[in-house]
């Protein structure tokens, strides 16, 4: 038991609650989770985080959906119905090159259309105010002052996917928090079990503090489809004081995306002069040597680009 969840747990931001995860998995023998995602733009680093978290799932016995969102993709106005599709195609290789071969795929709209499923929508429309919905909307919609009505019937719609996937744990990255929250207080208005929630960080933008990464913002982040050059060069600019933690990318990268994707320790090679090579066992050791200055941003810059590069190409090869 303490195993299972500390392998959940792990760079979670937050579990809703632990005192549920934990009845549940003692309980149930095949508990399912899941995490939804528009299929706009490219795969990025911020993805990679949840999609490490569902391994963590995976390798904690739960069977793991993933549901790409066309409908959703396309209600928030990310792009047409042609495009989403080969977007939602790129992104199912992409997730099983990532190591993520044995978990279920599921198209939105392969059972969204279905009466029961726009009868739940509605029931929940009718408990909701509209700034209840818009409130749960604010970090999903890019504007939220000029937000289509398609936009307010989203959070409805995810919370359905989830009783109609038959999940235990939604999990998501810490902006789905208020969806998330709607959902655990109507669940029970269209005949389905209260379900926990696992939220993950999110990495902030290589810009620089104030934002997250975004696909909508290719200077802020770092795709799967990126080239060994445009990597560094992005690493290499990127928002990375000398011993500070807050919004500090570099960091979080390693945190969230290094740390449990790579086998054996996080090297850092530097010439004699500057202390010589340097090995951690555990993020918390780098994270305490780079607080102190023992290690320089650009030595952890360079070892980033290093373990990112390797990390993205093998996803590229597949």
């Amino acid at each position: 038991m303490d195993d299972k969840l500390e392998i959940i747990t792990r760079n979670a931001e937050e579990v809703v609650t632990e005192e549920e995860m934990r009845e549940l998995i003692a309980i149930k023998k095949d508990p399912v989770c899941y995490c939804g995602y528009e299929t706009s733009g490219d795969v990025h680093l911020g993805h990679l985080v949840t999609m490490s978290k569902l391994k963590d799932m995976e390798k904690a016995g739960f069977k793991v959906k993933v549901l790409f969102a066309d409908w959703h993709t396309w209600l928030n106005r990310k792009g047409n119905w042609e495009w989403i599709h080969e977007q939602t195609s790129i992104w199912e290789e992409t997730f099983k090159a990532f190591g993520l071969k044995s978990s279920e795929y599921v198209l939105g709209s392969s059972f969204e259309r279905s009466l029961e499923y726009i009868d739940d929508v509605f029931n929940l429309s009718l408990d909701t105010t509209i700034n209840r919905a818009l409130r749960s909307m604010q970090v999903i919609a890019r504007d939220i002052e000029h937000a289509r009505v398609s936009q307010v019937l989203y959070p409805f719609l995810q919370i359905v996917d989830i009783k109609y996937l038959g999940v235990d744990v939604a999990i998501g990255g810490i902006e789905q928090r208020k969806i998330h929250m709607l959902g655990r207080e109507l669940s029970s208005k269209i005949d389905y079990k209260p379900f926990v929630c696992l939220h993950t960080p999110l990495i902030s933008s290589l810009t620089g503090p104030g934002d997250k990464m975004s696909s909508s913002k290719p200077e802020s982040m770092i795709s799967v489809r990126d080239q060994e050059s445009a990597i560094k060069e992005k690493i290499n600019k990127a928002y990375c004081p000398v011993g500070v933690k807050e919004e500090n990318p570099l960091l979080q990268i390693a945190r969230l995306i290094l740390f449990p994707k790579i086998t054996g320790p996080f090297e850092i090679k530097r010439s004699e002069k500057y202390g010589g090579n340097v090995e951690f066992d555990s993020y918390d050791s780098l994270e305490r040597a780079y607080l102190s200055k023992e290690v320089h941003p650009m030595d952890l810059k360079k070892s980033v680009i290093d373990y990112l590069v390797e990390i993205i190409s093998e996803i590229r090869s597949i």
